[in-house]
């Protein structure tokens, strides 16, 4: 199981002799899916050299807090920012007693009194030095600070002593980490989602669309990531950045829509179709911009043809996704979606409202129905990334149970 899919770990190294474990550390939390960008102290550098943690990272070692060339590319709060967590391992004596003052006189101290993120530390020193007066205090006011020690573990040490002090191995450290974040439902999972409306081109300056603004899917796109699942988001036009950590792919019409959901359709795990899709195209647009001719009232005749269905074909697939549909309704709003979910072999079912005026298209708050063939669940109004979030806790737990079956 990747445990740590889509984390990124700044990984600290100090000097000790331990070090050289942190090289296999990075292969471990790699393994689990994780992004490692490694940071070195200049007493790490004398045990271990940062060519070997760039090579197995894939990514440039971090050394010098003051490095013109650095700071260009990600400077140390960037950085700071990047990560999900700090995790230092072997986390010194003296690292742990600069930290407990607060000091930043090195790229990694500086990161520390930076980060918004959990910072862990894996001790690894002499076991006298870790049972010390001093270090014992510095340990606790660490901890008091919302610092998460992992470790140190008993056993002989480099120096021919037996105690406490050990650093934890690299194997025990991956699967400990994965710990300090929230429940991992989806990972390693694959999901698609659709978002956003389609356009329907009339000339090439006119067009049929909707009021979707896509919030809804990009928030579940964000919650199904922080979940641990590798997600493709298919977006149709709209004003919103690219999530980060998310693939996305643009469409404009329903077609293109199409195209690329039955692209995905046999790489995904789950399919959650969130998209505004519009039912009709017209069935010639016009190459030129259609002009109105001066002194005529003659009405204009559009003639309409259906839109591949999008999320019957994904439902009717083989193998299918565990298949998850929208309801946007204006009128009998759950009994429209429970004929949707028979009709096109759907597992789940979403409705919501579109015709109020305070959740919905456009709005940053929504209310929702849950409908699946045993049951239901309604999700009071919030915002669209606390539904999200709720929506994918739902669908996880019933994707387990269907794999389950």
């Amino acid at each position: 199981m990747l445990e740590l899919a889509n984390r990124r770990i700044v990984l600290g190294v100090t000097g000790g002799i331990a070090a050289y474990k942190s090289a296999d550390l990075v292969r471990r939390l790699i393994e689990r899916g994780a992004e490692v960008r490694v940071v070195m102290t200049p007493a790490a550098q004398e045990f271990i050299t940062p060519l070997t943690m760039q090579a197995l990272s894939g990514n440039p070692v971090h050394t010098t807090l003051l490095d013109t060339e650095a700071e260009a590319a990600m400077g140390h709060i960037e950085l700071a920012r990047w990560g999900d967590v700090i995790l230092v391992a072997p986390a010194s004596a003296d690292f742990l007693a600069r930290i407990s003052q607060g000091q930043g006189n090195d790229l990694l101290s500086t990161l520390c009194l930076a980060a918004r993120c959990p910072i862990v530390v894996a001790p690894a020193m002499n076991q006298a030095m870790w049972a010390s007066s001093a270090n014992q205090a510095n340990v606790d006011t660490l901890r008091t600070r919302g610092v998460i020690m992992f470790g140190p573990a008993s056993g002989e040490q480099a120096c021919g002593d037996i105690g406490p002090g050990r650093m934890l191995e690299p194997t025990d450290l991956a699967l400990q980490l994965a710990t300090v974040f929230p429940s991992r439902q989806l990972s390693g999972k694959r999901v698609t989602i659709t978002a956003g409306p389609t356009r329907e081109a009339i000339d090439p300056v006119r067009y049929i669309s909707n009021h979707s603004s896509g919030k809804m899917g990009y928030a579940l796109a964000q919650a199904a990531r922080d979940a641990g699942a590798q997600v493709t988001l298919i977006s149709g036009p709209v004003n919103l950045d690219a999530p980060d950590r998310i693939q996305r792919i643009d469409v404009i019409s329903a077609q293109d829509m199409y195209e690329a959901a039955m692209a995905q359709v046999q790489a995904c795990d789950i399919f959650i179709a969130t998209a505004a899709v519009s039912d009709f195209r017209v069935q010639n647009s016009h190459s030129q911009k259609i002009k109105k001719q001066d002194n005529s009232s003659a009405a204009m005749t559009l003639t309409l043809v259906e839109n591949p269905d999008i999320i019957a074909a994904v439902a009717n697939s083989t193998p299918k996704p565990f298949t998850v549909g929208f309801a946007a309704e204006t009128q009998e709003v759950e009994e429209y979606a429970r004929q949707k979910i028979k009709r096109k072999n759907l597992d789940m079912i979403v409705a919501n409202d579109v015709s109020r005026i305070d959740i919905g298209f456009n709005s940053d708050n929504n209310a929702v129905t849950a409908i699946w063939g045993s049951g239901e669940a309604t999700l009071e109004i919030a915002s669209k990334h606390q539904i999200a979030k709720q929506l994918i806790t739902l669908i996880s737990d019933h994707y387990h149970n269907s794999t389950e079956s």
